[in-house]
């Protein structure tokens, strides 16, 4: 007997949310009626580790060159509607600080993200608000001031458990050097929503970082 009979059909869902940022879906099929909001590190190419070429003097003094102090006012916001990420430090972004990747999370008052796990750990600082993860069905409240650990392998989603603030973190990780090793798995269990959150239509991210 074949074990799969029966059995329903996995769902991609980087597919799903690809096709639906860049409006593939159809009239009549779930979503193509929804606004479209964009995730370029989840949808687009991106570069997740730089080639090193040259001399070891052009390199030394390549990363010499490079500023120590980046203002976050000079990245822009991307996603929504309930969650906003902002790239700050990363391979793509800077040409340096190849082994790190560090950005901003912002999510409206009863907002979430979708959920996901990889294989690299990573460290959240909560700057604002409060909120908790769900951690291989374990839920971990936090709030303003606390720092948070995401374990190898780890599946989980970010949420803002309150109704009237938004949450505000920095996630530090190092991404980079696990894909360099070639430890690549990386997928969504869930697509972000598509939907704001209702009375929060007009939330955007704050413009002090």
């Amino acid at each position: 007997m074949d074990e799969t009979e029966g059995k329903p059909e996995p769902v991609d869902y980087d597919k799903m949310m690809i096709d639906l940022v860049e409006g593939k879906t159809e009239p009549g099929e779930p979503g193509h009626n929804k606004p479209k909001y964009d995730w370029p590190r989840h949808t687009k190419k991106r570069t997740f580790v730089r080639a090193l070429e040259g001399t070891y003097a052009h390199l030394q003094n390549m990363v010499k060159e490079q500023p120590r102090v980046y203002h976050t006012s000079d990245f822009k916001w991307e996603g929504g509607p309930q969650s906003y990420g902002k790239p700050v430090i990363n391979p793509m972004s800077v040409d340096i600080a190849q082994s790190i990747e560090t950005h901003i999370h912002a999510f409206a008052p009863g907002g979430y993200n979708k959920k996901h796990g990889h294989m690299n750990s990573a460290v959240f600082y909560v700057m604002r608000g409060e909120g908790y993860d769900i951690h291989d069905g374990e839920k971990l409240p936090f709030e303003a001031g606390d720092c948070m650990i995401v374990e190898n392998g780890c599946v989980h989603q970010h949420f803002n458990s309150s109704d009237t603030d938004e949450l505000v973190t920095i996630i530090m990780k190092a991404k980079p050097l696990f894909l360099f090793m070639h430890m690549l798995f990386q997928k969504s269990a869930s697509m972000p929503p598509q939907e704001p959150v209702p009375g929060w239509e007009d939330y955007k991210p704050p413009e002090d970082f």
